[in-house]
């Protein structure tokens, strides 16, 4: 008897196991059937995006990687040549090493300006004065204007002999330039016109001053530091992210400059004697004016190694200067 009764409780531990087996692998199967539903609703919802995505963004990106290895001009079948276009440019294209000459000087002037433009307005704006929101409004402005209109307008501010420019250098006794007509003159002038559009970059800066604690400034004072002592070792490490934020976003926008000279120089060709030939206008010339679609894709593709290199520097150095609030470089 107390065999059978051991037999029959060691059964029944048994049976209970194997339930207790079967309702976890049913949990499991029931979390896992849960997980997949989300995840499925989830690729439904970003759907749009990835259709974006691959079919605007990355299926372009290819093509244009494989056109620049092609002799391509649209209408004709698309024939391999390897290499021949990038040889071409950095051996036969003269116009090349301009383009890049003149893009490189105005990001080399455009980006650090313009960055302390925008901080030295943000740190004024952001005092507690009678007013004050009139004066961040009136900086803001010529952000959102059009941007054709901007460079009409200045076109006309810049004129040598009636512009405004010129005439108030004039009250001062100074002879104004040639601006757009001298080469020696056309990439400054681009360069004075991007430093009156900072408030795009001002009201970041500014967002970012108002979330510094005050107490830090006080503290500061208290042990004698003055102004630019609490602007040196307070103001900028805790704005630290939004200048690197804003150094990387401006240097891309710098490279990617095209407007201002297509509207601007004589007859959209980058004139006077190539002074204004950017890189994207030497390279919209080449594809839609000459229509060797292989040969601009292939400055494409170096545009985009110059920016990755200089974006991947960036992302380096950012580690020494940059300060988190959750520590240094995280």
């Amino acid at each position: 008897m107390r065999v059978n009764q051991t037999g029959a409780a060691g059964k029944s531990i048994t049976t209970e196991m194997n339930h207790e087996k079967k309702g976890i692998i049913r949990a499991r199967r029931g979390k896992v059937s849960r997980s997949k539903k989300e995840n499925l609703m989830g690729y439904l919802f970003i759907s749009p995006w990835l259709i974006g995505f691959f079919g605007l963004t990355l299926g372009p990106m290819l093509f244009s990687l494989y056109a620049s290895f092609t002799d391509y001009n649209i209408t004709s079948k698309m024939n391999f040549i390897g290499l021949a276009n990038y040889k071409k440019m950095f051996t036969f294209d003269d116009l090349f090493t301009v383009s890049l000459w003149n893009t490189l000087y105005y990001v080399a002037f455009t980006v650090p300006l313009t960055t302390m433009g925008a901080i030295l307005i943000a740190v004024l704006l952001n005092q507690r004065v009678k007013g004050i929101n009139v004066y961040r409004t009136i900086f803001y402005l010529p952000a959102v204007l059009s941007g054709v209109g901007v460079y009409f307008l200045w076109m006309q501010m810049l004129s040598p002999s009636t512009g405004l420019v010129n005439t108030v250098l004039a009250w001062f006794g100074i002879a104004g330039p040639a601006w757009l007509f001298d080469p020696e003159w056309t990439k400054p002038a681009l360069v004075l016109m991007k430093m009156w559009s900072v408030g795009g970059g001002m009201l970041l800066y500014l967002a970012s001053l108002q979330g510094v604690s005050n107490q830090m400034y006080e503290a500061a004072t208290l042990d004698g530091a003055n102004v630019w002592h609490r602007f040196r070792y307070i103001t900028i490490p805790m704005i630290s992210p939004i200048i690197f934020f804003d150094i990387v976003t401006s240097t891309i926008g710098s490279f990617q400059v095209f407007q201002e000279a297509y509207v601007m120089s004589e007859s959209g060709n980058g004139g006077p004697a190539n002074s204004l030939l950017f890189y994207n206008l030497h390279m919209w010339k080449n594809a839609f004016e000459i229509f060797d679609m292989g040969y601009a894709s292939a400055m494409a593709w170096v545009l985009f190694l110059i920016v990755l290199i200089l974006t991947v520097f960036h992302l380096y150095i950012s580690k020494k200067w940059v300060h988190y609030e959750g520590g240094h470089g995280r």
